[in-house]
């Protein structure tokens, strides 16, 4: 499991530095292989590529007729795109899922579980004040999944 935010920064090529305290994990788990992909919250996915791969497999069987799936199809699986992490642990961040989530040289990347989040770090703090005032709420109740978890 991916936890925590980090503050990470690309360079002129756009390569970043994976956090060392991830890099094990992802070598023993993917051999440093990832992918990388986009997020309607205007950020990016970065998955081991064996979960993305079962992701991707999920994805390719839902029903391409209904609108929304062909939507979220295209824009997951069209901007997905390998990555291997180097030598020295880091990662080369392609100039359209850079110019995507609007990353230029400050990051966070956030862990979600099984996946990290590449935020541009001022959208990062942005949102997150956003969410933190309780903004970005559709008027849905909270699903009852969420509400019987014990926090």
């Amino acid at each position: 499991m991916f936890r925590g935010a980090s503050k990470v920064t690309l360079d002129a090529k756009g390569r970043l530095a994976i956090p060392s305290r991830y890099r094990e994990r992802l070598l023993s788990r993917a051999e440093g292989r990832l992918v990388a992909t986009v997020d309607r919250d205007q950020c990016l996915l970065i998955y081991p590529l064996p979960d993305w791969e079962e992701i991707e497999r999920r994805l390719d069987r839902m029903p391409g007729l209904k609108h929304q799936v062909r939507q979220l199809q295209r824009l997951m699986l069209g901007y997905a795109t390998e990555l291997e992490m180097d030598g020295h642990g880091r990662i080369l961040v392609s100039r359209e899922l850079r110019d995507f989530a609007g990353l230029d040289k400050q990051a966070m990347l956030v862990g979600q579980g099984k996946k990290f989040e590449l935020w541009d770090e001022e959208r990062w703090a942005a949102r997150l004040d956003e969410w933190l005032a309780g903004g970005d709420r559709d008027g849905e109740p909270l699903p009852a999944e969420l509400a019987d978890l014990p926090l």
